[in-house]
């Protein structure tokens, strides 16, 4: 366990989160005299966020159990049950999966208003089969009770099931009313671009995201999943490496996109380029924010050698 910095004192855990600071969120968090309910829900979060499953499950439990009528709770412990649901075995994989739902559900029924649970319940229904409760019917009735909330984030979704449906046509009108719906925001171009790359048009995904870059930015992060996308293709690098820097250099940074999986971004980026010296730089900055975090060790491990 990393010690106390006393000029931590200043700083919140959820500022700290918002920067990517997991380490020093972890310190306050860890030295908190009475932990609450709110204590145990950032300290899920921290874990979360280096993809410390087992770790962030208990601290979220502990969390519901302190405040079970909170619906943010809820939805976190969702969240981290699916995470490890995606790395386990069927068997266990179904009961976890069987649990988020619950949780999703829930979050839902204590907050109907609550958007961001009800896209996760609706992402939830539309890729989980039917022995764990889910369904496409499921799916676009949550899109239609988000139209009035995220009128956005509805058209998404309908985008998504229409994807699921094997129906290309309407699945790229549902991106393109969610652009409009958006005001062309940033996110919403990112998602045509993430439609683009599935569908195989990658010159139009790198248009979208050339877009994107220029867009409004309603959602930070949508700069390092564009960096993302552009990675894992193996296109334009020095578009993604620009995304990254804007976004690290940025102080609206958010929880979402920790800034230390830039860093760890950015560096895959320089390896693909063939640079020797700069990844090991960008792999030592994200431990430095997050010294757990499995990724980066090995990485720089990798290019150490």
């Amino acid at each position: 366990m990393l010690s106390f910095s006393p000029a931590l004192a200043t700083e919140t855990p959820r500022s700290l989160l918002a920067a990517g600071r997991i380490d020093q969120a972890l310190q306050i968090l860890d030295h908190q005299p009475a932990p609450t309910a709110e204590t145990y829900n950032l300290t899920c979060r921290a874990y979360f966020e280096v993809e410390a499953w087992d770790a962030a499950i208990p601290a979220c439990e502990k969390a519901v159990a302190l405040a079970p009528d909170n619906s943010v709770y809820h939805l976190w412990l969702g969240r981290a049950y699916g995470e490890k649901a995606d790395r386990s075995i069927f068997f266990k994989a179904v009961g976890l999966a069987k649990k988020l739902r619950t949780e999703f559900e829930r979050s839902v029924e204590l907050d109907p208003g609550n958007w961001q649970a009800r896209t996760d319940l609706a992402e939830f229904y539309l890729e989980a089969p039917a022995i764990v409760g889910g369904g496409r019917d499921k799916a676009r009735a949550q899109a239609t009770q988000l139209m009035p909330l995220n009128p956005a984030i509805a058209h998404w979704v309908s985008a998504r099931i229409a994807e699921k449906e094997n129906d290309p046509d309407t699945a790229e009108r549902e991106y393109h009313a969610a652009i409009d719906a958006s005001h062309g925001g940033a996110f919403a171009w990112l998602n045509l671009a993430g439609f683009y790359r599935h569908t195989g048009r990658l010159d139009e995904m790198e248009q979208a995201l050339h877009t994107m870059e220029s867009r409004p930015l309603d959602r930070p992060g949508a700069l390092v999943d564009g960096a993302g996308l552009l990675l894992r293709t193996s296109r334009d690098y020095p578009m993604a490496i620009r995304l990254l820097r804007r976004y690290i250099d940025s102080p609206a940074t958010v929880e979402e996109a920790p800034v230390f999986k830039a860093h760890y971004m950015l560096g895959e980026v320089f390896e693909k380029q063939g640079n020797r010296q700069a990844p090991a730089e960008e792999y030592r900055a994200a431990l430095s924010m997050a010294h757990s975090y499995t990724r980066a060790q090995d990485a720089l491990k990798r290019v150490a050698h």
